[in-house]
């Protein structure tokens, strides 16, 4: 695109609550009338997709799904769904069943567990795990169903949905001519092409254990997604560890590893899967999974008091001085 037609766009930012967080779409076009429209049309696209993915809502298709959960007849499901379990089914494969969508059970726990502010017993949690495992969903792709095998079984997008909504947002901007875009789901965040004048989109990263402080170099990207986990705003402190939000499907208890995880990847949904999978496995492995899925990974630990920094290569990319 050309300076002269750089100079006719302008920066345009909307911003709603939606799926549990403020969620900012901020793109650059050059008439106010049709961006205030495309605005509204991702808009409701963000909530048909909470309709579909959320755990919160009673009667959101994901919620229908799990209370299927047990019978012998498949479901059949939207297009969107198929689309989020096959991904989540990849997610499972690839991260070694670290990205579980079946740990809804768990999820529940935890949640509840901190919102009573006591800790789960072990039995407890054995329990729960035995109403996990994605190797008990049936995905039929010919008919376009799901069967939930094990009656209790409870599915949870938490560790994906954000990120796929943030791309879909950005892929519908791309089919109404708009190519130059930020999705913010939240801190899941998804780009197309770079603004005016710039090299790409400005990203903070948070220092581990902190909500303000920032590292002291920024991300730059376009048409990539990045998103951010860590444990500074949701946790429990049991015995003098702190257990993240984040599940260990495999064992029932949240980490206690204190990282901040930041992915760069090419769509917004595997950005966020990866996060939560690099939450859970040792640095190495989050790297070597990382490189698999054409991703970068930055991994920020707290180590006897110092800031430790792991990262793959194509990382420093990406990593410039803040101003």
């Amino acid at each position: 695109m050309s300076n002269c037609c750089f100079a006719q766009l302008q920066r345009f930012h909307f911003s709603q609550p939606k799926m549990g967080s403020p969620f900012n779409i901020i793109f650059y076009a050059n008439d106010s009338a049709h961006a205030n429209t495309l605005a509204e049309q991702c808009f409701q696209l963000v909530d048909s997709c909470n309709a579909i993915f959320s755990d919160y809502l009673p009667s959101s298709e994901l919620n229908q799904l799990s209370a299927t959960a047990g019978n012998s007849t498949p479901v059949a499901v939207s297009p969107a769904m198929l689309d989020i379990l096959l991904r989540s089914k990849e997610a499972y494969q690839k991260s070694g069943g670290t990205f579980d969508i079946t740990i809804g059970p768990l999820v529940k726990l935890w949640r509840q567990a901190r919102k009573n502010n006591t800790f789960p017993e072990d039995s407890a949690i054995q329990k729960t795990l035995l109403l996990t495992g994605f190797n008990k969903v049936r995905i039929d792709t010919t008919i376009k169903a799901v069967l939930l095998a094990q009656r209790g079984m409870q599915l949870d997008l938490g560790g994906i949905a954000k990120g796929y909504t943030a791309q879909q947002v950005i892929d519908l901007l791309k089919e109404n001519g708009i190519t130059q875009a930020l999705v913010d789901a939240g801190g899941d965040i998804a780009t197309s092409g770079a603004p005016p004048f710039a090299r790409g989109w400005t990203i903070g990263i948070n220092v581990p254990e902190t909500k303000e402080d920032l590292l002291s170099r920024n991300i730059i990207l376009h048409n990539m997604a990045v998103v951010t986990s860590g444990d500074v705003y949701q946790y429990m402190e049991h015995n003098g560890k702190k257990y993240s939000h984040i599940t260990d499907p495999r064992t029932g208890y949240g980490v206690i590893s204190q990282r901040n995880v930041t992915v760069i990847a090419p769509d917004g949904a595997t950005a966020d899967w990866l996060a939560t999978a690099c939450s859970i496995l040792p640095v190495s492995e989050a790297k070597k999974l990382a490189t698999t899925m054409h991703a970068q990974l930055l991994i920020a630990t707290i180590e006897k008091g110092k800031i430790l920094l792991y990262f793959t290569k194509g990382f420093l990319n990406y990593l410039h001085t803040a101003n």
